[in-house]
């Protein structure tokens, strides 16, 4: 059976850099492999309460940590051009000394674009662009240079110096499940795949999709790394379940976070059966919404009682 890597989302809307310092700091001192932030100019749907920039933030954590690794579900392509998102993810690789993960996708969020004047287009259109910033990426991180014509980016000649530190370079993870456009960007370019949590409840029908696309192009599927986010309610034991249970509804009830399909609701017990079902159909990471977004208590239980039976 396959290792499974547990990361801990922990979305920035409404804290602090210290709130998050401090989840990104327990989880590593409980060896939690991995932490994850967004990349929204505010909070979705909530304009007006307080969220720091995603790369910022990033840079930030990687330097006053040591072990764990950090990165994005996902950067949104629509907001750096590739070159310098090249040039940043590089620079951040030497300084965390190869512990960036490099989640990108084409954007989701309409609003925030029309609000500062940047393109949005349709998601065709968007495809295209992601699809020649990964070209763009893939030459940076391979060749140390770049040197493309495309419809939306022209680049000559460009350095890419130093090169990452990861070789052969920074895990490079494409979220999404869209047949027609995410899907063949995930057979051609991606090191990692990443399932988010609005496509919980067709997990083994994408993952046939994928392996097909992967055989039209002559790809080994089994060298994109399977990874999925899901929310889990995790209780310490029945008699606390119920609360846990309600909170998790009341902030992640929403279809898009697929609750209930990640049949990640109960005890520790209950949360490593279905982790290793996760397990036996190829993932080999889950990203986690905690239901209270990362408690010491949530993270201390995760590690004691879940990671460790895993």
């Amino acid at each position: 059976m396959t290792n499974l890597d547990i990361g801990v989302y922990v979305p920035q809307m409404g804290f602090s850099y210290e709130d998050v310092l401090h989840r990104t700091l327990r989880c590593e001192e409980l060896g939690i492999g991995s932490v994850w932030l967004y990349d929204h100019l505010y909070g979705p749907g909530v304009p007006q309460i307080s969220s720091l920039e995603a790369w910022t933030l990033a840079t930030a954590l990687l330097s006053r940590t040591d072990r764990i690794r950090v990165g994005h579900l996902v950067l949104c392509n629509q907001f750096r051009h590739p070159v310098v998102l090249a040039k940043m993810a590089t620079t951040l690789d030497h300084i965390s000394e190869g512990r960036l993960q490099l989640g990108i996708g084409s954007g989701s969020i309409e609003d925030e674009h029309s609000r500062t004047g940047l393109p949005w287009g349709s998601f065709a259109e968007r495809s295209e662009r992601l699809a020649e910033a990964l070209e763009i990426l893939s030459q940076a991180f391979s060749d140390g240079v770049v040197d493309f014509a495309g419809k939306h980016y022209t680049v000559r000649d460009m350095p890419i110096v130093p090169g990452p530190v990861q070789q052969p370079r920074p895990p490079v993870i494409v979220g999404g499940v869209g047949e027609k456009h995410t899907l063949p960007l995930v057979a051609r370019y991606a090191d990692v795949w990443n399932v988010p949590t609005y496509a919980l409840g067709q997990l083994e029908h994408k993952l046939s999709v994928l392996q097909s696309i992967c055989d039209d192009i002559g790809r080994d599927p089994a060298t994109i790394m399977l990874s999925v986010e899901a929310v889990m309610a995790l209780a310490p034991d029945d008699e606390a379940l119920p609360k846990v249970r309600q909170i998790a509804e009341k902030r992640f009830g929403t279809p898009g976070f697929g609750l209930h399909e990640g049949g990640l609701i109960g005890t520790p017990q209950a949360i490593v059966e279905r982790l290793n079902q996760l397990r036996e159909l190829g993932f080999q990471q889950v990203v986690l919404f905690t239901h209270d977004r990362a408690s010491d208590e949530t993270l201390e239980l995760l590690a004691s009682r879940v990671i460790a039976e895993l």
